[in-house]
Order: structure tokens, then sequence, then C-alpha cells
């Protein structure tokens, strides 16, 4: 028969009974987070490295004593707290979504059935099950915390008594049902865009109404302001902005021009082409009295319009970068 196996400990360590309870103490303080055994090992103060053995021998002991659960690969939580992670929805074309969560190893699955009216990019809480040797980490969505959009562009679908829109994008797995008093004027194959105003708890779509009619589906403009709603693209800028920028003095006075070089006397030209948005980079060029060439490289000053703290500057900040399509730009 074979020795019986001892738990060996470090010189000057407590005892195996003293550690693994102390191990199970950093669950019953952290009852909401799973923790592999290098987070056991530095909630309690020690180096992992130095513990390793007796952590990992700890947590089968408490595994098999039904205190701690293993939640993930290696990663363990409280037994009898329900273990729930905090994700985003990463919606499939089948219908069925992964949560992809910071608190475990590799992303949760999350079927069709257990979405409850989450969507794509949507913050959920999950409950997660209890794992299954050999399956992937699965759970279900409990808590809706954050939705990241209410507004879908789609075509619309009439019958005689109510219609549907149905959404363009493909990560969006539910038609929204449109009451006919709720069309907004909206017709039959029209792209529009559509938002939801509700979900009744056993309701198979969503609820909404036409916020805006784009157009005959198929036309070239149509599909382009389809593409501009679809990614928040804003078509227009605010009339305030214009306003803004309609008072802007193009002139040039003695004190714009103090701590600068004026170039105006020398040939400086745009690389901008004609039909540009902005033309804010330049060259310039000249011969030097030694016979050298300089060429100079300009850089619009733009802060010399735009002002911290202005609608314009404001404007810059939600707009961020251009976003350009195949016969537009969007600033």
């Amino acid at each position: 028969m074979g020795r019986k196996k001892k738990h060996i400990k470090p010189k000057g360590f407590m005892s195996f009974e003293v550690f693994s309870t102390k191990v199970h103490g950093v669950f019953t303080k952290f009852p909401n987070r799973s923790m592999n055994y290098k987070q056991v090992a530095a909630k309690m103060g020690f180096k992992p490295a130095l513990v390793k053995g007796m952590v990992e021998q700890s947590l089968k002991k408490l595994l098999a004593q039904g205190d701690i659960v293993q939640v993930d690969r290696g990663s363990y939580k409280l037994k009898y707290h329900e273990v729930h992670t905090i994700g985003r929805v990463d919606m499939t074309t089948s219908g069925n979504a992964y949560i992809v969560s910071p608190d475990t190893e590799q992303d949760v699955l999350v079927k069709a059935g257990n979405l409850n009216h989450a969507l794509h990019g949507d913050q959920v809480r999950v409950l997660l099950f209890a794992r299954r040797k050999g399956h992937r980490l699965e759970g279900e969505v409990v808590e809706i915390i954050e939705r990241k959009r209410d507004t879908f562009v789609g075509t619309v679908e009439l019958s005689a008594t109510y219609g549907f829109l149905v959404p363009d994008d493909k990560r969006m797995p539910h038609d929204i049902y449109i009451p006919l008093e709720k069309l907004n004027g909206a017709k039959q194959g029209e792209k529009a865009v559509a938002k939801i105003t509700d979900w009744p708890k056993r309701g198979s779509s969503p609820f909404g109404e036409i916020t805006q009619v784009l157009g005959k589906a198929g036309e070239h403009q149509t599909e382009i302001h389809a593409i501009l709603a679809e990614y928040g693209l804003p078509y227009e800028f605010p009339a305030e902005v214009e306003a803004e920028a309609a008072q802007l003095s193009l002139g040039i006075t003695e004190e714009d021009r103090k701590g600068r070089r004026d170039f105006r006397e020398v040939t400086t030209f745009t690389i901008d082409p004609v039909d540009a948005k902005d033309f804010d980079d330049a060259l310039s060029i000249q011969k030097m009295e030694n016979g050298n060439w300089e060429i100079g490289i300009h850089i619009a000053d733009v802060t010399h319009y735009v002002l911290p703290g202005s609608l314009l500057d404001d404007e810059a900040i939600n707009r961020a970068t251009s976003v350009y399509l195949v016969d537009r730009v969007v600033p």
C-alpha cells in the first residue's frame, strides 16, 4: 500500500487546515468575485509562487466539500452565492450570443432562448450555469444594464393591420413590430429608421415607431442615407454651429500676425484637391540668398478659429474623425 499523501508547507507557515480555512475566508470576503490561485494568494498577502501548492490543495478541498464552485478553468467562486458576471453582448447570425466579460477566461455562451431581449452591444448581467465537463461556459441574461442602441435601419413590410421593420443589421435577430398609426408615412418596401418604444416581457418582437423615412430601397441616395443612419453619422451640422462658424472673421489683423512669419509673398500652395472639404496643408518654396532652396511645410492653425468651449469645439469633439463614403465625406 502507498503511503498517505502529506501536505508539504514551507517552514514557518500555518497548518494546512488553518490555511484552507483562510482560503475559504477570502471567498467569503469577496462572495461575488471569481478568483484563481494567484488572486487568492495575493488576497492572503502571499507571493503566489510561494504558496501555489497549498492554495491549489485548499481549492480542491473546498470544491470537494461544496464550499466553492468552478466557474471557469482554474477560476472559483463561493458556491452559495449565484455566480454572475457583467459583459457586452456579441450577437451571432444564428441568434445565439457570446458575453464578453473581463471576469471570465472565455466568452460566455448564451443561447437565443436565454437572452431575454438582450441585443448586440448591450451591457448585461449574466447568471453563469454550473459548468459541465467538456462543455463551454454558458449562462442566461438576467439584467440589461445598458442598451447600446434603440434605433435601427431596415425595410418596411406591411400587412393589412400592422407593419414590421426588417433590420438591415444581421446581428439584430428580431423584426420590429410597427402599428399602422406609428408608420409616419412609411410605405411598403421603403427604407426607414425605427425606434424601439416597448418590448413586452412575453413578446417575441419589440414594438416601435418609424422616426424617419429614407426612401425607396435600392436607390443610391436612400442606401447612402441608410448607411449614415445605421452608424449614427450626422447628415448636417446643427443650425447653431453653422451660425457660429458664419460669425468667424476671415481677415488677418496685426494681432494675428504677432509671433508668426508672413509667407504671403512666398510661393505657397495647398496640396488638397479642388473638391476637398478643408484646405489645411500647404507647401512653400523660395530660393535663398546662398543659392539653396527652402521648402516650407505648413499646417493650418485650427485652434485660431476653434476655441475651447465653443460650439464648434463641442461639435468637433462629438464628431472626432471624418468618415469617407463613396460619394461624400462626413466631417
